[in-house]
């Protein structure tokens, strides 16, 4: 068997032909969609970059592995401790693992184990390649190195080729010599004058007066990515370089798939395309940015082309599910029994006809889901529903409310915040949030799988907020007196300075 799995970093599914969006961002990706099945409802349990990863190769969400920020004690997967034996259970059964106990050689072309120094990622892996740039490198330095992997072993049996593409992310960076595909295309989106003037006035970093987290600085290097915008030309090239890093990561996979058609391996392989998390982009007045545990930030693509009879095809799946249960899930496929900590849960059969099923049924499915961040700001959200219900605990110089709650399904730019409309909602939101807070802190004590059983948002919080606000406020004040919002300053000093 034949495996690749296109780990497409920072990527929202609306951004995506094959979910809808009106720019051809994703031909060739839209094509081997067409050959599988989309998820409309898949998520990162843990946002953003580390802690979905570590929820991924786990299988376990960040309350339990340890790792749901960027920074500090809990940017570490925890350590099992004294019930660790000769080999980490919790490295044994990683998801990369699944494959080779399959039988089959792993291999990873990814620089995120040496960005955020997590080099757990890579265990599993037989072989791994680092092209040094710890992610701000462009697919163009990605590419040679998977073609040369395929044309020396592609005709081999049995693999996982995990390949790693970060265009899309901020900055963005698609080569210059690309252009701007969409520089004659009108921006037609949600972000009408009104909004935008509403989003000039905001607080807290990645505004779009702050495009770059703090301050509105550019790096000449990075041409495609504005430090703000003040009106809405400027919006439209953050948008256009957003839409150009999408599309020309999709350039590189039509190369990758072209040289599987010539060497007839395509037919007969599997393929699965996600993401780690997604990316505000105007939702709650930020810009540019993987920074909440909503909707835009957690909701990833995910898109299965299996090999055999029995695979599902040209098929849309509105199930609700998650990143933690794709180990679970391939492990059903592979005939692999599960881990023993894994939290996911299998959804196999939505991929194949298990047992002649004739119908998807999106069985297996989640009813809620909680979603978390702690990096930029520590939110726990409910997705149930149409619904979405966020708990801020620091809201990263935001100024949110503690609650929010949003119909994604009328409004999947959260513009409506409707805590005081539903309040019985809300009500169901915080008790989903609860009893799996319990429940996944009894599951700790009862496995004795790790040597911490703290909640590791506290640990986030006692050490001084998400890493992406630690020395900023100051400054930060500053500047939004100087740029005219001395009310959103007089607010951050009476929040964060009151103690």
């Amino acid at each position: 068997m034949r495996v690749l799995y296109l780990d497409i970093d920072t990527l929202r599914p609306d951004h995506m032909g094959c979910y809808g969006y009106p720019r051809n961002t994703t031909p060739n990706i839209d094509e081997i969609c067409g050959d599988g099945i989309r998820f409309e409802q898949f998520y990162c349990a843990d946002a953003p970059c580390l802690p979905s990863r570590a929820g991924l190769i786990s299988g376990m969400f960040g309350i339990r592995n340890g790792a749901v920020g960027h920074g500090g004690t809990a940017a570490d997967r925890r350590l099992t401790g004294r019930n660790r034996g000769f080999a980490d259970i919790s490295d044994r059964d990683n998801f990369v693992n699944i494959f080779r106990k399959a039988g089959m050689k792993t291999v990873s072309i990814s620089t995120f184990a040496e960005r955020h120094s997590s080099y757990w990622y890579n265990a599993g892996f037989n072989e791994t390649y680092n092209v040094g740039q710890c992610g701000m490198e462009s697919g163009e330095k990605v590419l040679p190195v998977a073609l040369d992997w395929i044309d020396r072993n592609a005709k081999n049996d049995d693999w996982f080729l995990h390949v790693h593409l970060w265009d899309p992310h901020t900055p963005y960076r698609a080569p210059e010599s690309f252009g701007n595909p969409f520089g004659d295309e009108p921006l037609d989106n949600w972000i009408t004058q009104e909004v935008f003037d509403g989003h000039l006035k905001h607080v807290g970093p990645h505004s779009i007066n702050e495009i770059n987290m703090y301050d509105d600085n550019e790096n000449p290097g990075y041409p495609r990515h504005p430090g703000s915008a003040k009106d809405l030309a400027g919006l439209k090239k953050l948008f256009d370089g957003y839409d150009t890093g999408i599309l020309y990561t999709d350039y590189l996979i039509g190369q990758i798939i072209n040289r599987f058609k010539d060497m007839d391996i395509y037919d007969d392989m599997s393929i699965i395309i996600s993401s780690d998390h997604g990316e505000n982009m105007g939702e709650l007045g930020i810009y540019a940015e993987h920074a909440t545990a909503d909707y835009p930030t957690c909701r990833i693509p995910l898109i299965i082309k299996w090999s055999g009879n029995e695979a599902r095809k040209g098929e849309t799946n509105d199930g609700l599910y998650c990143n933690i249960d794709l180990a679970p899930t391939l492990a059903e496929l592979m005939n692999i029994k599960p881990g023993r900590y894994w939290d996911g849960v299998s959804f196999a059969d939505s991929i194949v006809n298990i047992n002649n099923a004739k119908s998807t049924g999106e069985k297996n499915c989640r009813e809620n889901l909680v979603l978390s961040q702690m990096a930029h700001v520590c939110q726990r959200s409910a997705r149930f529903g149409d619904w979405l219900y966020i708990r801020t605990y620091h809201d990263g110089f935001h100024l949110f409310d503690d609650e929010m709650l949003f119909n994604i399904k009328d409004d999947p730019y959260e513009q409506s915040d409707l805590k005081n409309k539903f309040p019985d909602i809300c009500a169901k939101g915080a008790k989903i949030i609860l009893d799996w807070h319990d429940d996944m802190m009894k599951k700790n004590i009862a496995t004795s799988m790790s040597s911490s059983t703290a909640d590791p948002m506290w640990t986030v919080l006692q050490e001084g907020g998400p890493e992406h606000t630690k020395g900023a406020l100051d400054g930060y004040i500053k500047r939004l007196r100087e740029t005219g919002r001395s009310e959103g300053a007089d607010r951050l000093e009476k929040k964060y300075k009151k103690i």
